[in-house]
């Protein structure tokens, strides 16, 4: 919540001279103090202008002297000097960011934890102006040091980035955004653990007996590779039996792809009961959209002592495991990278590379393919040494 501005206070015998406290600066240990003064403009219009704080030198006086060269110059008819564009704080951003949040993003609650976290107690009564790449430098280095994850820090620098240039484009202030000056911490967040088929078999079943639903939702995972969010947004008009497709519509990268039924999947979808075209396919106890994994999968997962041991999180098991999975499996068993890439959804083919390391077999095949062309070779230099012979 915004604290409210202190009141301005009339300075005795400094006609229309007024101070007020800061909230933030202080001067000399104590509140700094802000000169403001107030006169009447050529229509009669009472005008407030902001002369400056104590801690630069201004006096009660010298805003005396400001005011009285606004007075002479109303009264000779002499232009006034243009009034500055007000300036706006990040805390007054958030408040119109807040409101754009629920339609704009697609998981506003987790902006809206990063800023009262880690952003409010720091920015929110800093005017934009104010706000410099050394104070987004030290909060960086702040947050890493007390051991937040780089994906962390740089989700909290976005969040910022994202407000000063929606105050840009929503004409709320104008100026440049001082995180282009800033280097986002680097990630190295890619997942290299995937599930042995021992391992799946004592989750799936464990999961069967615990809750169906999460269960399901898993044996799709598995068998498709979609995402939690790409299931939970699963309708019935997406769902094609027959012909053993799902349409999955609105996926993170937002480009619309098919993932294909195996047969255990189509027996599932046909044990259900079909809903609405419009209907979720899954819905939470209250029939409503599932937003995110159960706990229940944790829960199986820890129970059965699958991350016993393992510290590093990238290696760590969990719902996401099951789509790096199916990926590592159709390179185990293969197929060809390409494919992979199309049935992921990957928007480049780097994305889909870090599953190459899992077919080395068929490298091995490729390299053992040359020696059956020097084998002709060989022959074909024997063949024609043995017709020299026989022509001498």
């Amino acid at each position: 919540m915004t604290k409210k501005p202190s009141p301005r206070i009339r300075v005795p015998k400094f006609q229309g001279v007024y101070t007020r406290e800061s909230l933030v600066r202080r001067h000399k240990g104590a509140p700094d103090k802000c000169f403001d003064i107030c006169y009447r403009d050529q229509r009669g219009k009472l005008v407030w202008e902001k002369i400056g704080w104590m801690s630069e030198k201004y006096t009660a006086a010298m805003a005396s002297q400001i005011r009285a060269e606004r007075v002479r110059a109303i009264r000779h008819g002499e232009d006034l000097p243009k009034q500055k564009p007000k300036e706006v704080t990040l805390g007054e951003v958030w408040k119109r960011y807040d409101e754009w949040l629920d339609a704009g993003k697609t998981k506003p609650a987790d902006d809206r934890g990063s800023y009262d976290k880690h952003i409010k107690p720091v920015f929110e009564d800093m005017l934009l102006s104010k706000i410099s790449p050394f104070d987004l430098e030290r909060v960086k280095i702040t947050l890493l040091n007390k051991g937040l994850a780089p994906a962390t820090v740089k989700h909290v620098l976005v969040i910022i980035r994202q407000l000063i240039n929606k105050a840009i484009s929503w004409g709320m202030w104008k100026g440049e955004n001082p995180i282009k000056k800033i280097k986002l911490p680097a990630l190295n967040n890619r997942r290299e653990r995937f599930l042995t088929k021992t391992e799946t078999g004592k989750l799936l079943k464990a999961l069967q007996v615990i809750s169906p639903l999460v269960h399901d939702i898993a044996l799709l995972s598995l068998h498709t590779g979609m995402r939690a969010g790409e299931i939970f947004s699963l309708k019935w008009s997406h769902i094609d039996i027959e012909n053993g497709f799902i349409h999955i519509a609105d996926p993170k990268n937002k480009r619309s792809r098919k993932a294909f039924m195996t047969s255990t999947i189509k027996d599932m979808f046909a044990s259900y009961e079909v809903g609405k075209p419009e209907d979720f396919v899954y819905r939470s106890t209250r029939g409503k959209k599932i937003k995110e994994v159960s706990h229940t999968f944790d829960r199986v997962v820890k129970d059965l002592k699958i991350n016993e041991g393992i510290k590093d999180p990238r290696q760590k098991v969990v719902f996401h495991t099951l789509r790096h999975t199916f990926a590592s499996w159709l390179a185990i068993q293969g197929t060809p990278i390409l494919t992979i890439k199309e049935l992921m959804g990957h928007q480049s083919l780097a994305m889909t590379e870090r599953y190459s390391h899992l077919s080395p077999d068929h490298k091995k095949q490729a390299v053992e393919g040359i020696e059956s062309y020097f084998a002709a070779v060989e022959t074909t230099a024997g063949d024609d040494v043995t017709e020299k012979q026989q022509g001498s």
